[in-house]
């Protein structure tokens, strides 16, 4: 499904990635775990063409996309959830989900199918300021606006982070409802090491910008995460 070799990503004349190659399969939930500061973030950036260019390979079901802007990559169903979830303060939660719509190829402008069965809240708060929402309200609002472009692959940059505990087991079901029911290819990058166990295919540990570790969940050991997650 998503596909990169010997993916170099820079800010400025920076590589941050260096060399990078993963391959998340159709329908997989595919980890990206690392401490701070390695390049998860601009790893997904690099995916939807955030930074200031890339060098190496990036394919989507065998389409290089390496080149292509942004908007052409939403319109191939790459949906984004960014860290701190981007909401537009002051559009209402419905409006905040159809801005996700716009970037469908087929320009259907609609709420998608089944997220107000995921999110009640979101129903309850239709007219509400999205800047008026707690944070775990904000994240859910930032999933269901990434469903309106009717996402084949979804990108997660840690959708649990500083979310009130208990919205955090709600936010883990809907991802793996996602994952597993709905058939979407999740990249997710999280700090909840045993989550992550729990739910992924595969991963990869970033260090340095390079991929030190790779492998499926029962190579997750403990060795592993306190060589190059723990803190």
């Amino acid at each position: 499904m998503l596909e990169a070799r010997d993916l170099y990503s820079f800010y400025g004349k920076s590589p941050v990635l260096q060399g990078v190659n993963f391959k998340a399969g159709k329908g997989e939930l595919f980890s990206i775990l690392g401490r701070n500061g390695v390049g998860k973030t601009t790893l997904l950036k690099s995916i939807m063409g955030l930074t200031d260019g890339i060098k190496g390979t990036l394919r989507l079901k065998e389409e290089s996309i390496g080149d292509l802007p942004t908007p052409e990559r939403a319109r191939r169903r790459i949906g984004y959830i960014p860290q701190g979830r981007a909401i537009i303060p002051r559009f209402t939660v419905k409006e905040n989900i159809l801005m996700g719509a716009f970037g469908r190829e087929d320009g259907r402008r609609e709420m998608p199918e089944g997220v107000l069965e995921l999110f009640p809240i979101l129903k309850e708060f239709m007219n509400r300021r999205g800047g008026d929402l707690s944070g775990g309200q904000q994240q859910q609002l930032a999933i269901a606006r990434a469903l309106a472009l009717g996402p084949e692959v979804l990108l997660l940059d840690e959708p649990t982070e500083g979310i009130q505990p208990n919205i955090v087991q709600q936010i883990e079901e809907v991802i793996v409802h996602l994952n597993k029911k709905m058939g979407i290819t999740i990249l997710l990058v999280e700090q909840n090491i045993p989550f992550a166990r729990r739910v992924s295919d595969k991963f990869i540990v970033l260090d340095k910008g390079r991929v030190a570790v790779a492998g499926s969940a029962e190579d997750l050991t403990d060795d592993v995460a306190h060589e190059f997650l723990a803190f």
